[in-house]
């Protein structure tokens, strides 16, 4: 009787009772105070809680919402007296607040963004982005409901009060010198943290990772994607190629640790010298031929064949031939290594006009007909163009014997011009039919003296 009298007097006077858990029942909790109490689940706390066993046995400060001694019933609620001692928390933290003031909290709740801090009667939120300069995957890698964490106010709205939190900020920004300690040149080590299509990032320390570009991994592979090189969690050795504090960025180098192939391979393969390699790949312009691992040549295709006119390197070459070329340049800086199929045959132009001289008569086949004049082949891959101007010469031809050169029919030509810097050789059949004109005038002469013929006789055998 003195225990009921002293809940109802608890009820009437607001004071606060102490029970202990004894169960969990339907719609709450039953708690001992002295008599059997009934704590609703929605009076425990002033959030929901999930899990009502876990508080059996435990000893609770509530106050008595509900008091019924003929029926024996007591209704209690705990969640009341918090929002009490909340509104008193809250009264004295808000006035404490301040944007830049150092506060202790107690993580509340986390969530996929961030973690709510109970900073006594009042929540801030502590945003992933600002719970460490590091990279964080997840609030729970670094924060536990119940833990004890110190924060920095970085924005209090008083109107709505809300109150942004941030916790690296109390630590200093590793980015602020970070140019002392990873200058230009610098070798370093780090932890791959992720791959992306166009590199990898590497921690260097928490909060500070670099980049190395795909572009930068090595000397001569060609790397597709950054997987095939390298995985998150390898420890790798870079250069520091470059570093933007501002924009929070430092550029790596992974091939730089390593000498460059492309350095040593004029002394490898000077020009002018030869090497053998694989055909590895055919493109409309030319061949790559492997000369080292991962290191290839290109045989242009103007660099095939000095006679025959190659439309596609496929009409000299096929994928996996091995061949014979010469260096014809090696530029290490662009990674370019030029080579030469027909520089290790005989220059048939270069016999050619060795042999022939301007105001020779040769004889060649009608290889091609255009607008502005014939091609003649004269030696088997030597061609000699015979302009229209040089076709005939209408002052000593008669008006029905224009010249009608066909392909594939031979001609006895002169050799008019020969340019060989320029491969051009310049023929005429004008000039020999002058010539035979010449001739025929010479011959004329050296008769006329005896009677034998005048000049209109010769025209007219013409």
């Amino acid at each position: 009787m003195k225990i009921w009298d002293e809940v109802e007097k608890a009820y009437a006077e607001h004071k606060v009772v102490i029970g202990r858990v004894i169960e969990r029942i339907k719609g709450g909790l039953a708690v001992d105070i002295g008599v059997r109490a009934f704590l609703p689940g929605s009076q425990i706390d002033v959030r929901p809680v999930r899990n009502l066993d876990a508080l059996r046995g435990q000893e609770l400060r509530m106050r008595v919402i509900k008091v019924n001694k003929k029926r024996g019933n007591i209704v209690l609620s705990r969640k009341a007296l918090l929002e009490e001692e909340n509104a008193e928390k809250k009264k004295h933290t808000l006035g404490a607040l301040a944007e830049g003031k150092v506060l202790k909290g107690v993580v509340k709740n986390i969530t996929d963004y961030g973690a709510f801090i109970d900073l006594g009667g009042i929540d801030g939120l502590l945003h992933i982005t600002d719970m460490s300069w590091g990279r964080v995957g997840h609030p729970s890698e670094l924060f536990k409901v119940n833990d004890e964490v110190d924060v920095i106010v970085l924005k209090y709205d008083q109107a709505t009060e809300r109150v942004s939190l941030g916790h690296k900020q109390l630590i200093t920004d590793p980015w602020a010198n970070v140019t002392d300690r990873y200058p230009i040149g610098a070798r370093i080590s780090g932890k791959v943290v992720s791959l992306t299509d166009y590199g990898a990032f590497v921690e260097l320390e928490a909060g500070v990772e670099g980049l190395i570009h795909v572009s930068e991994m090595s000397w001569s592979k060609r790397v597709k994607h950054p997987s095939k090189i390298l995985n998150v969690g390898d420890t790798v050795g870079a250069m520091v190629l470059g570093v933007d504090p501002s924009a929070r960025r430092i550029s790596l180098g992974l091939k730089q640790v390593e000498s460059n192939p492309w350095n040593d391979l004029a002394a490898k393969y000077p020009v002018g010298s030869k090497l053998t390699g694989k055909v590895r790949n055919l493109t409309e312009f030319g061949a790559f031929v492997e000369v080292e691992e991962e290191i290839d040549g290109l045989i242009h295709i103007s660099d095939m064949s000095w006679s025959k006119r190659v439309k596609h390197p496929s009409e000299v070459l096929k994928k996996g031939d091995v061949v014979e070329a010469m260096v014809l340049n090696v530029d290490a800086e662009n990674q370019r290594l030029s080579l030469g199929l027909k520089q290790l045959a005989t220059d048939i132009w270069d016999d050619f006009f060795s042999r022939r001289h301007v105001g020779d008569t040769v004889e060649g086949k009608v290889v091609r007909l255009t607008t502005f004049g014939a091609f003649v082949e004269l030696d088997e891959g030597v061609e000699g163009l015979i302009h229209v101007s040089e076709f005939d010469d209408s002052r000593h031809a008669g008006k029905d014997e224009k010249l009608d050169l066909k392909v594939g029919e031979s001609y006895p030509v002169k050799i008019v011009k020969l340019a060989p810097a320029e491969r051009k050789i310049g023929l005429s059949i004008r000039a020999l039919k002058s010539d035979e004109f010449r001739t025929e005038w010479e011959a004329y002469q050296e008769n006329a003296g005896d009677g034998s013929a005048t000049l209109g006789d010769h025209f007219k055998n013409r």
